[in-house]
């Protein structure tokens, strides 16, 4: 596609977005913006980031851990693995009188939406099995403007392969996309709106396939909001503290399915 064909399609898909802003100013006013968030710098994985580690005590009972979805399964934004989503709920789970070993693992790949959980889902059930899994998914289905319910039947599916399989599955919705400083008013609440719907249906599909879910956006949105630096440099994937903002929201729901899984094993 050429540079201009994929400026007008830009522009197409940012006039259909301020139809529902509902002015022809606000398409102006959108597809400006528009242009302006696809071509800002985004933050890139950072290729020294750990995919497996072990934390935890050697004596302590072991949990294989899982991590898939999108760059939030990666930790881009941060530098350190004891920064990313797994690092951090690998170390709290770790922490304690029942503390685990754990032994993580990520097969999260940057960008992905929701029709890429099916190859996830076969990496992350080769060779040992893990207890429990981590999906992290749903912003880039709603920025690229999916449709919620094809988005979640996606989910829904890799969900129920993994429950199928006998692992325990977490599921953190899509985060507030209202919260991203990366675009400006009226398209970030046009994003909020988009994020929201996703998260919805995603909650569905989850429950129905016998997953656990996290609404990232509720718990953690308003912080995201109130506070600027729980984003990274380019004001749209977390930072460190935004990661660990999550972690804390995710691990209730990851502890219970770890307590699960033990059980079944013992």
């Amino acid at each position: 596609m050429t540079e201009r064909n994929e400026l007008a399609v830009r522009l197409g898909r940012a006039a259909a977005l301020s139809l529902l802003a509902g002015t022809v100013g606000g398409a102006v006013v959108l597809a400006g913006q528009a242009i302006a968030a696809r071509s800002r710098e985004y933050a890139q994985p950072e290729l020294g980031l750990a995919l497996r580690a072990t934390v935890g005590r050697a004596d302590a009972p072991p949990l294989r851990l899982v991590l898939l979805g999108d760059s939030s399964a990666l930790g881009v934004g941060v530098e350190r693995f004891e920064e990313t989503i797994g690092g951090l709920l690998a170390q709290l789970l770790s922490e304690g009188s029942t503390g685990r070993r754990v032994h993580l693992s990520s097969v999260g790949v940057s960008g992905s939406r929701s029709t890429d959980l099916a190859t996830q889902v076969a990496r992350a059930l080769l060779g040992e099995r893990p207890d429990v899994a981590v999906i992290l998914i749903g912003a880039n289905d709603a920025t690229g403007l999916a449709r919620p319910a094809d988005a979640a039947a996606y989910l829904g599916s890799a969900v129920r392969r993994l429950r199928e399989a006998h692992v325990e599955v977490v599921v953190g919705t899509c985060p507030d996309l209202g919260a991203v400083r990366a675009v400006a008013s009226p398209l970030r609440q046009v994003l909020g709106w988009a994020g929201r719907r996703m998260a919805r249906a995603q909650t569905t599909a989850v429950l129905d396939a016998g997953g656990s879910v996290v609404d990232l956006g509720t718990e953690t949105g308003p912080v995201f909001r109130a506070d600027a630096g729980t984003l990274c440099h380019d004001g749209f994937h977390p930072s460190a503290d935004g990661y660990r903002v999550w972690a804390h929201a995710l691990l209730p729901a990851v502890e219970a399915a770890a307590a699960v899984a033990y059980r079944h094993h013992h």
